[in-house]
């Protein structure tokens, strides 16, 4: 059981409707951050597409193929955990969704979640359908738990996984600049109000349509920013203390001090 957890968030621009270049992409940059020995990777939101909606059924992934098998290689190579950000991924029913895997050290498939809340500014709904299930995993003996991008707005969910134990919160996102007053809030808003690590990880860059804001960061139980990026493609790699999550819930009790019996959700 381990008391730290060394991260690497990875945040880069992507190129509109290019799975075959942002894997080549995504590759050399895991290889970039695995040069710092981290124990995870995080990836942002729709990496290998970004949100050429429309054209979803001719770019996406089948069962997660073939970026999950890249993933998994690179996971083994360099003996780390990937949160491998979120992938549009049809089922064999002709069903997209907005995925994100998380593998193991050993190649294996340790989780996977389907982002439950699809944002109607954007018409995600109109070629996704939502995940159903929260996602609750442990990479090397701590429990984490992941949401994508829009999820954040949902301060129920978060509290769901926590319940169920959490410590750190991964959260891959394509959020844009001009919400980005939102996105700095509201991260802080999860690590303070839950008492968790969060570690996010956004889109840098434009597209079409918009520009995004970059400003991946992690934060800690106490809502204090460890580490964060700028607008710009980068990677940043920061140690968790995670004994911090205990420290802080001890000090403020917020969940002894929990009346559940009164809320109406």
């Amino acid at each position: 059981y381990m008391d730290r957890m060394s991260v690497s968030v990875i945040q880069m621009d992507i190129a509109e409707g290019a799975p075959e270049l942002n894997r080549k992409r995504v590759r050399e940059m895991v290889e970039k951050a695995a040069a710092e020995k981290p124990d995870v990777i995080l990836l942002p939101e729709m990496w290998t597409t970004a949100y050429e909606l429309s054209k979803l059924k001719y770019l996406c992934d089948r069962e997660g193929r073939p970026t999950l098998d890249m993933i998994c290689e690179l996971a083994v190579k360099y003996r780390i955990n990937i949160v491998a950000g979120s992938i549009a991924s049809m089922d064999e029913d002709g069903n997209i969704r907005n995925t994100c895997y998380v593998v193991d050290r050993k190649g294996n498939i340790a989780a996977k979640y389907e982002k439950m809340h699809l944002i109607g500014l954007m018409g995600e709904d109109k070629y996704m359908k939502p995940g159903s299930k929260c996602c609750v995993f442990e990479i090397d003996g701590i429990k984490c738990g992941v949401i994508i991008c829009y999820d954040l707005r949902f301060p129920e969910l978060t509290r769901t996984l926590v319940m169920e134990g959490i410590r750190v919160l991964f959260i891959p996102a394509e959020w844009p600049t001009k919400r980005l007053m939102h996105w700095n809030i509201l991260l802080k808003a999860r690590a303070i109000e839950n008492q968790i690590f969060v570690v996010a990880a956004n889109r840098a860059g434009n597209s079409m349509d918009d520009e995004f804001a970059g400003g991946s960061a992690i934060i800690d139980p106490w809502g204090e920013v460890i580490k964060k990026a700028d607008y710009k493609e980068q990677i940043f790699t920061s140690e968790l203390q995670l004994s911090k999550v205990e420290e802080v819930r001890s000090y403020m009790t917020v969940f002894s001090d929990r009346v559940p019996e009164l809320y109406r959700i």
